[in-house]
């Protein structure tokens, strides 16, 4: 398995290899003859062991939940089976009736107690009626089977109850800022703020334990099937030349800081170097950026470099990671997943994450309007990228209403400055549209067959420059399919996974502050594609790079590359190209002329890849304890002030802004 997923073209490298180890055993013969051993057990060849690991996972015996603990069953596993059983069990109080019985809820499920009528049993009544709601108990008592017409099969347990014998009171709960039920709606900011309580919800209980167990599963994956070396790599670091805002670090030596690195991309890197070969590690990644639905200021990352490999062998071990490790309940995946290249996604989608979940691909209809007399529409095509593109909306003249398409048509203004045209195909045949006296009946037919629209669509046209055009007819595509979802029209399968591999990325891209100057479209570490290394000291704006993202449902689930290894080359990119101190990765270029084999990797953002498995409307769903929209820790109100006293042996002063300085003075 180790050589699975390597570049065949260094496969020559093994053989050195091999002969090494040869001689290395004859040696060892040599020795033990003269120093012979005691006898003891052979060891298990560890290729035995990975092997019988990855063929046998799913014969894996049940967890014993209840061991070391306490109680003797959980609370979600009783059946019919464990009638007459005496058991003990220990959770949460969730509901209480009438004084005859209560149910007992914890990590696994739910547990009916019935409490016994009779005057000796008036103590357990006390203890378990009087007791406040989600206060912590242990009762024993023997299972028995509900009375006949009291089944309830809504719950796993719904056969069977356990009826009291003793109950202890564990510990008493005050009254909660919310209760504690799955149907009630509680303010988001309320749930963080008490993120302890919003923990027991069977929801998040759910996201977190199959959290656990993918990444319980990609690290059996990657360590014992293929030899990975789980490493943990620094958090204090330096700053990093370009890509997102790095936390900053105060030290104790004046004027220098640390930096919280935003993905351990050069560590792996010099790891590659080091010689280990195939290196990950679950790692937590900062960024100091506005906190968006996708995005939190620390996440974490399935983090993965390879030596000797190319961009297929990353994508072929992505997809069998993602298969080992799916959720059975969420259905299989397919592989390969397709690809697309970046011009092709941002053509037919308008984006480099597109949604193929639906239609609506965005179609070149410059040819239907070349000789249409509307001078804003021959303007636009006399431009040298100049181009007329539409979509069409299914059953949009049926659902979308006037407002809905005026909406549309300020989106694409407000973001793209991109203005919307739309043409109504109404159930009599005819079509409706502001430029109604620019088409003849047959360029209005062209269009239709075009787009391949019918009855009751509607088709949106805008004309421009090909990346405005493209931008905003994907944003538009978007914002049309969650107007449809709104009317009932179901366009985007919520148990459907579509993954995508988009390729062929550029290297670099203008600086939208200064167009003159380039930027990585990716980082300054990724390798240009062969075919266009040529370009690199000539035309860099054109040379693609061999990067990769991989997308799932319309969203970027992971993103890697293959690197740079040839100092020289790494060197002029930074200096010449991105004008960067290459001083501040020195380090790095150091190691890369000390004989570092061609390697590359990806990064898999974990957060974001369970948020859309569970169906989640935020990462912050996934997160045991996550930042709020706006960076903050609601819990326990960090980050915090720090009294000037504690900054001292750090060599900073705080200034204030006047506003603050007000605040804080009250």
């Amino acid at each position: 398995p180790i050589k699975k997923f390597m570049h065949p073209f260094h496969s020559f490298c093994v053989v050195g290899s091999i002969r090494t180890m040869h001689k290395m055993r004859l040696l060892y013969s040599s020795l033990s003859l003269l120093f012979p051993r005691t006898p003891r057990r052979v060891a298990k060849p560890w290729c035995k062991c990975i092997s019988n690991t990855c063929a046998f996972k799913a014969a894996a015996a049940p967890a014993d939940l209840s061991r070391f603990v306490a109680r003797t069953k959980t609370c979600g596993e009783l059946r019919s089976a464990d009638v007459g059983q005496e058991v003990t069990l220990c959770g949460w109080i969730q509901y209480q009736r009438q004084g005859q019985f209560v149910v007992l809820r914890d990590f696994q499920g739910l547990t009916q107690i019935v409490i016994p009528q009779d005057e000796a049993s008036s103590h357990l009544k006390k203890v378990l009626c009087d007791t406040p709601v989600e206060s912590v108990v242990r009762v024993t008592g023997r299972v028995i089977h509900r009375p006949p017409g009291q089944t309830n099969l809504r719950m796993p347990t719904g056969e069977i109850e356990v009826k009291a014998e003793t109950a202890e009171v564990l510990n008493s709960c005050k009254k909660l800022p919310f209760e504690m039920k799955d149907f009630m709606k509680k303010n988001e900011a309320l749930r963080m703020q008490y993120r302890y309580l919003d923990l027991r919800s069977a929801q998040l209980q759910y996201n977190l334990r199959l959290r656990s167990q993918m990444v319980m599963r990609m690290r059996e994956y990657l360590c014992n099937c293929y030899g990975f070396v789980d490493v943990e790599t620094p958090t204090l670091f330096k700053k990093t030349p370009g890509g997102a805002k790095e936390f900053m670090v105060p030290s104790r030596e004046p004027g220098k800081f640390y930096s919280l690195p935003q993905s351990p991309q050069q560590f792996k890197q010099l790891l590659m170097v080091g010689g280990l070969d195939r290196y990950f590690q679950v790692a937590r990644c900062y960024r100091d950026e506005g906190s968006k639905p996708d995005r939190q200021p620390e996440f974490t990352q399935i983090d993965i470099e390879m030596s000797f490999v190319d961009q297929a062998g990353i994508r072929a071990l992505t997809e069998d990671l993602l298969q080992y490790s799916w959720p059975e309940e969420k259905g299989s995946l397919v592989t390969p997943f397709p690809s697309i290249s970046y011009n092709e996604a941002l053509a037919i989608y308008g984006t480099d994450k597109p949604d193929t979940r639906f239609g609506m691909k965005i179609v070149d209809v410059s040819d239907v309007f070349r000789n249409v007399e509307a001078g804003f529409l021959q303007k636009s095509l006399s431009e040298p990228e100049g181009t007329v593109k539409a979509i069409c909306i299914p059953q949009g003249a049926r659902h979308l209403r006037k407002k809905d398409l005026e909406s549309l048509n300020e989106l694409a203004k407000s973001e793209f400055s991109q203005g919307i045209l739309h043409f109504i195909l109404r159930s009599d045949g005819s079509v409706k549209s502001q430029l109604n006296n620019y088409l003849n009946e047959e360029q209005k037919l062209e269009l239709i067959r075009t787009v391949q629209a019918n009855t009751e669509d509607v088709v949106l046209v805008a004309a421009g420059g090909q990346k405005e055009v493209c931008s905003a007819l994907g944003k538009v595509r978007l914002a049309s399919a969650d107007l449809l979802e709104e009317r009932g029209v179901p366009l985007r399968n919520s148990s459907a996974f579509h993954f995508l591999w988009v390729v062929d990325f550029p290297l670099f891209l203008l600086k939208e502050e200064n167009t003159n100057e380039l930027e990585s479209a990716h980082h300054p570490f990724t390798a240009p594609l062969p075919s266009d290394e040529h370009l690199l000291y000539s035309e860099p704006a054109k040379v693609r790079g061999q990067h990769y993202d991989l997308v799932l449902n319309g969203s970027e689930i992971g993103g890697g590359s293959i690197r740079i290894h040839d100092a020289k080359q790494q060197r002029f990119i930074l200096e010449s190209v991105l004008k960067e101190d290459s001083e501040l990765l020195s380090h790095l270029l150091e190691a890369l002329d000390s004989g570092a084999p061609p390697h590359g990797g990806i990064a898999l953002g974990l957060d974001r890849l369970i948020c859309l498995i569970v169906g989640a409307p935020s990462i912050r769903d996934v997160i045991a304890f996550p930042k709020s929209f706006k960076g903050r820790d609601l819990m326990s109100n960090a980050p915090d002030y720090v009294a000037p006293e504690e900054l001292e042996p750090y060599h900073i002063q705080v200034t204030w802004p006047s506003a603050e300085a007000e605040a804080s003075a009250n």
